[in-house]
């Protein structure tokens, strides 16, 4: 049988979510998170025939995850039960200062992932492979994973997709910079957030911080700065593109969901600048709903949103 070939392959770990719903509130919906879950929803929903790569436990949270990329139509060929450890939790709680995580995730099956369980020819079988620091950091192992992973994209001509994602709360920053480097190296698109990589190059200058992703090597570097907008630099060109005035709620899950959107209509044929512009709106939309993966957009939500701004 012929594995069916898919537009975007994302690897790592997924987290079911419990958000806090106002600041001070005992109230917490429940949701689903996990940054390249959340970037193979978005991407699904844009209209991009996605798969996800990763382990969850045979517990409720795993079988709520099955059935939620089945909805979402994310193909979980690559998905494997583990029978000995649990799927991850965190919350969100939210206050003036912005939102914090908290997270119930040590020796989650995703952390047990390993080169040598990978579904290879799913990854083969991709245009695009999405992965993330944060992948990287949940365990050795998995950090191995992933470079397994980005290793045999390459060898199959498949483009890596990258968000530094940077969790300081996962790994020592020394390691995060080497791991996270190295990663750029073998990225074809990298999609830093301006926060991450200030830690990480050590440069508050965006200009600086593209030009230190390219002498990584990365040949294009999406520089993502939040309600600001971003920066796109293909190495000769770099333009600027400013955000989006939105009522603004939850923030959870805006960066995964611009990577996703970027990755679907980069596979589309937009040329990245198209593709940054739309991605900053979709992830624009994604600020005005609470959790992760609910308010992730449609096109038509998008599209309204860029339609208002042309015409004002």
């Amino acid at each position: 049988m012929t594995l069916v070939r898919f537009d975007l392959v994302s690897l790592g770990e997924p987290l079911v979510e419990f958000n806090q719903t106002r600041e001070l509130s005992d109230e917490y919906l429940h949701g689903f998170g996990g940054d390249t879950s959340n970037c193979a929803i978005a991407a699904a929903r844009l209209g991009a025939r996605a798969a996800y790569v990763t382990r969850v436990g045979a517990d409720a949270f795993g079988r709520e995850f099955l059935a939620l990329w089945q909805r979402e139509g994310v193909d979980v060929t690559g998905v494997a039960v583990d029978l000995e450890a649990p799927t991850g939790i965190y919350f969100v709680s939210h206050s003036p200062s912005g939102h914090e995580f908290s997270y119930l995730r040590a020796g989650s099956a995703a952390s047990r992932m390993r080169p040598t369980d990978l579904p290879l020819e799913v990854i083969r079988s991709a245009k695009v492979l999405h992965l993330s620091g944060i992948s990287q950091a949940i365990s050795t192992s998995a950090c191995d994973a992933c470079f397994a992973a980005m290793e045999t994209a390459r060898a199959s001509g498949v483009k890596v997709s990258y968000d530094t994602n940077l969790r300081l709360k996962l790994w020592p920053l020394p390691r995060a910079r080497a791991i996270i480097r190295a990663s750029l190296a073998l990225a074809d698109w990298a999609l830093p957030s301006l926060e991450d990589a200030k830690l990480l190059f050590g440069h508050e200058d965006p200009d600086a911080i593209l030009d230190a992703c390219h002498a990584d090597g990365a040949p294009l570097v999406v520089l993502r700065c939040g309600a600001a907008g971003c920066v796109v630099s293909d190495g000769a060109r770099r333009e600027r593109i400013a955000g989006h005035r939105v009522n603004a709620v939850d923030a959870t899950g805006a960066g995964d969901c611009f990577d996703g959107a970027f990755a679907a209509r980069s596979i589309a044929g937009d040329d990245p600048f198209t593709a940054a512009r739309f991605a900053n709106a979709a992830a624009a939309v994604a600020t005005t709903g609470y959790g992760a993966v609910a308010p992730l957009p449609r096109h038509r939500d998008v599209a309204a949103l860029l339609g208002e701004a042309i015409a004002s």
